[in-house]
């Protein structure tokens, strides 16, 4: 990417990154290089997707877990202490590997959007790359926003750049500034609807179904970002609309979502192989069994899960150093997929709504569906926490690893009650006591190299 976002950066991110996904793939094309045909159009559209591997091969689930109470900083990576401890600095390295990643994939959408329409190709072809390429830039909008913009009226006060062009050199257009995040919200809205409009039902098989862009995915992400918003009745509809398609089940047992590809629980999942490796379990898993060990779970995380609960077995312990550690993702060869929107979600995402639209019944109904397949019995109201404090505790067993329960509770204002005290093995309890905090910094390097981009408050 040449554009002011990254500007220098690249050349360094790839010499210093350690993961094994800041390689690029053969079979993509580069961002600068012109699309003259169906098979190059093909090849950028998988340079894109490469570049929304290098966000959820761990990087923004690891972010989200441990600066909430799923996580903690247990090693010796002093950039994932700081989110644990909430004193991140904005030479924080995973941010810049982060930021990198998402406005790669902006860059690389920006591209296809910009040149397949001028390709030799059929419409129904070029359609589906266009809507691909529609709903990477807004899947790379969204986690940029609620990474480094907030939520309106809830946290942070400015939004993102909102790039829409590619980058064709060094000018003006190169030094973006912030857009406003009402701004940043709706563009990331505008460009699903476009998605929607132009993605198939269904890729070209099972696979290509769930690991790529379809309507459905598109209707999911929608459903997601009505919710952060405050939109009841829209991200009900959607997720209604997802939750109706039989080709999206509640799979039982819990763990075969995560031990194999593209079940029927899945409604995108970013695809990792042996070529290709995923970063997911390496973070997590011991060292005695090949992992760096650096992040493990909280135990009052652990020890809230019922004995019959089936995400409570997705757990493993560490006798050497005394900590329990996510094992959804263990498979061998490190080709665990990321989970970006699953069907589980949708259940929630419409008990949610409904709650918040006075529809306790319908609501109850969705929330059990997704605690009775974990092996738990129906919510009682009578008995149990409040509506809406169940199906957040629900969201925080069933999304360990898949970086919801930061966003969660920033998104409804939560995060300043929930994260007090939180008992850490390695150093004393942690608290978020100031708002500024539920945002993280923009990298230095990219303050720097861009005047116009305004650091968030507190990070000065």
């Amino acid at each position: 990417m040449k554009n002011n976002i990254l500007l220098f950066l690249f050349l360094m991110v790839l010499i210093t990154a350690c993961d094994v996904l800041d390689q690029e793939p053969e079979l993509q094309i580069s961002d600068g290089q012109a699309i003259t045909s169906l098979n190059g159009a093909n090849a950028a559209l998988n340079g894109a997707y490469n570049q929304v591997q290098g966000v959820y091969q761990g990087r923004i689930q690891r972010l989200s877990d441990v600066s909430a109470d799923i996580s903690q900083s247990i090693g010796t990576w002093d950039f994932y202490r700081e989110m644990d401890t909430y004193g991140v600095s904005p030479d924080n390295t995973e941010l810049l590997d982060l930021w990198t990643f998402i406005y790669r994939g902006v860059n690389q959408s920006n591209n296809l959007i910009a040149q397949v329409p001028g390709i030799e190709a059929t419409q129904a072809q070029k359609d589906n790359i266009l809507g691909q390429a529609y709903f990477i830039r807004a899947l790379c909008h969204f986690d940029a926003v609620r990474v480094w913009g907030g939520v309106p009226g809830v946290a942070g006060t400015i939004g993102i750049p909102i790039i829409l062009n590619p980058s064709r050199g060094i000018d003006d257009s190169a030094f973006p500034s912030r857009a406003s995040l009402a701004d940043s919200y709706q563009q990331v809205k505008n460009d699903l609807t476009q998605a929607l409009a132009l993605l198939p039902e269904d890729q070209s098989n099972n696979s290509n179904t769930r690991g790529r862009a379809t309507k459905s995915a598109a209707r999911a992400l929608l459903s997601r970002v009505h919710l952060y918003l405050g939109e009841w009745a829209a991200a009900e509809s959607r997720a209604t609309e997802v939750i109706s398609n039989s080709k999206f089940t509640l799979v039982s047992p819990f763990s075969t979502i995560f031990t194999g590809d593209a079940t029927n629980e899945s409604i995108l999942e970013i695809q990792f192989n042996t070529a290709d490796q995923s970063g997911l379990r390496f973070w997590y898993a011991p060292g005695a069994i090949g992992g760096r060990g650096e992040l493990a779970a909280h135990d009052a995380l652990y020890n809230s899960y019922a004995s019959a609960d089936a995400r409570r077995a997705l757990f493993g312990f560490d006798p050497v150093v005394g900590v329990w550690y996510t094992t959804k993702y263990f498979r061998p060869g490190d080709i665990d997929d990321g989970h970006v929107l699953r069907i589980s979600e949708m259940y929630l995402n419409r008990a949610e709504a409904r709650a918040r639209l006075a529809n306790n019944a319908g609501a109850t109904s969705d929330l059990n569906a997704v605690r009775n397949r974990a092996g738990l019995a129906n919510y009682d109201s009578g008995t149990d926490v409040p509506l809406l404090e169940a199906i957040e505790r629900e969201r925080r067993w069933e999304f360990v690893g898949e970086g919801h329960r930061f966003f969660d509770l920033v998104r409804t204002g939560r995060a300043l009650t929930v994260l007090q005290n939180v008992g850490r093995k390695n150093g004393p309890a942690v608290t978020v006591s100031s708002a500024q905090r539920l945002v993280m910094p923009i990298p230095r390097r990219e303050t720097d190299a861009n005047k116009n981009l305004v650091q968030n408050q507190g990070y000065n």
